[in-house]
């Protein structure tokens, strides 16, 4: 597996016991072209943009395919809180059980007010319905960033190309994109160990249930396609 260029901790000497979720390291090679196409901002080498892009790019990897905290290492696990519009913070262990959409897409709104219930889903099948809605990834860049270490203060782009179903939801082949401002405080090997964002949840949802419903076998089969296609998770694939 060779190394990738936005992302750290992937390959090398130092992940050669790294027990990942699916046998082996994930492959970004989609969502990475989709970013390299259609970002808006293209950072200098060794800028703090830059640094910091791809620290959180690293940090969505390991959440979404290293199964053990032992082996994170853009973290924090003993410090590590994730915490999203200001609700109640999850540590380290609690993001990797129940995964980071979860955390993210989390609400305190009425069931019937929802386009996705995060207390229905699991890890597994969260990944599943952004997989199968946004088949070539869901990219993610830096657009500014306020402040340096320790607490790093950043605005943030998230999109795709709405692909595939979502929630019985038929693909419309647009871009569903959100837009939203991050805080993270780090140790002095700039590690993680707090992460709080801030987004509007509406942004995200409005694009994807745009389409009309479709028929339940269609979702059904939609979803299995690209459960199966080996494609790694969008975080979210960045």
């Amino acid at each position: 597996m060779e190394s990738d260029k936005y992302r750290g901790h992937l390959a090398g000497e130092a992940e050669i016991n790294t027990e990942w979720r699916h046998g082996a390291p994930p492959s970004y090679e989609l969502v990475n072209e989709l970013f390299e196409q259609e970002r808006t901002k293209d950072w200098p080498k060794g800028s703090l943009e830059e640094i910091v892009q791809n620290a959180i790019k690293t940090w969505e990897m390991e959440v979404s395919h290293k199964t053990r905290l032992e082996d994170f290492k853009s973290i924090n696990p003993d410090k590590f809180t994730f915490s999203v519009n200001g609700r109640k913070p999850f540590s380290a262990k609690e993001t990797l059980e129940i995964g980071s959409y979860n955390v993210l897409l989390g609400s305190s709104l009425p069931d019937d007010m929802l386009a996705y219930k995060s207390s229905d889903e699991t890890f597994e099948s969260s990944h599943d319905v952004f997989r199968s809605a946004f088949p070539r990834g869901f990219a993610w860049e830096v657009m500014a960033v306020y402040s340096g270490p320790p607490v790093i203060t950043f605005k943030f782009r998230h999109w795709g190309h709405m692909e595939g179903s979502f929630k019985g939801h038929a693909p419309t082949g647009q871009v569903v994109e959100m837009f939203g401002v991050a805080i993270v405080k780090v140790d002095d090997k700039l590690r993680a160990e707090d992460i709080e964002i801030f987004y509007d949840p509406g942004e995200l949802s409005a694009g994807l249930i745009k389409g009309p419903k479709v028929a339940a076998t269609e979702t059904t089969a939609s979803t299995s396609a690209s459960t199966h296609t080996g494609l790694s998770c969008p975080v979210l694939r960045h």
